[in-house]
């Protein structure tokens, strides 16, 4: 008797946004010599996914520049640049056709593929339930999103909600990694420089 298939995920990257608040596009920051946007593509293709969605906005040049070496990835255009208009997008064009999707950030420079990994482990050993990352004294993304949610996401009346919310409140089907290494994202140059004292073991100067 053949053995079951083991679950397929898809890697949706959500790197579309115009980083009004940074003031440059942020997805492109340079850490240890690579731009977080290839940072965030290399974590989510060391899962071993089954497709890789990058979602960027319509001008998107620089960000596909940044990628063009890199094999097996697809581009997905979306005008919405809501962080679940990317999502939205995304799900739209993976379908049904996969088990889970593993929702990345690009703006997360404590980011790696280990993490990934764990996540994509975590969900495989219960399929069905979704496995959110921990940090901050919250559970947020990056996560994996079983297929069984994507109605949800997709549902008008959530929309706006996202991910997040999601994870946040159906704590019962949620599963955690923690990841305090993801506690600060980046939304202005401030952040940047804090999370760089923090790396380097620095006190950080209050904004």
């Amino acid at each position: 008797m053949p053995e079951p298939a083991s679950p397929r995920h898809a890697a949706i990257v959500l790197a579309a946004g115009r980083s009004r608040r940074f003031g440059s596009p942020k997805q492109l920051l340079v850490v240890d010599g690579e731009s977080l946007v290839r940072r965030a593509v290399r974590a989510a293709l060391a899962t071993d996914p089954s497709r890789v969605l990058v979602i960027v906005d319509e001008d998107a040049t620089a960000i596909r520049s940044a990628l063009e070496d890199i094999e097996g990835i697809e581009f997905i255009e979306c005008t919405d640049d809501r962080m679940a208009g990317s999502l939205r997008s995304g799900l739209l064009a993976l379908g049904d056709r996969v088990d889970a999707a593993l929702v990345v950030l690009t703006d997360q420079p404590g980011l790696t593929g280990e993490h990934l990994r764990r996540l994509v482990d975590v969900w495989r050993s219960a399929p069905a339930r979704a496995v959110a990352s921990a940090y901050a004294g919250t559970r947020g993304v990056p996560a994996v999103l079983p297929s069984s949610w994507f109605a949800r996401l997709l549902d008008a009346d959530a929309f706006d909600q996202g991910a997040r919310s999601l994870l946040r409140e159906d704590g019962a089907n949620t599963d955690e990694v923690e990841a305090p290494e993801l506690a600060i994202d980046i939304d202005t140059p401030q952040d940047f420089q804090r999370w760089l004292a923090r790396r380097a073991g620095k006190p950080s100067t209050p904004e």
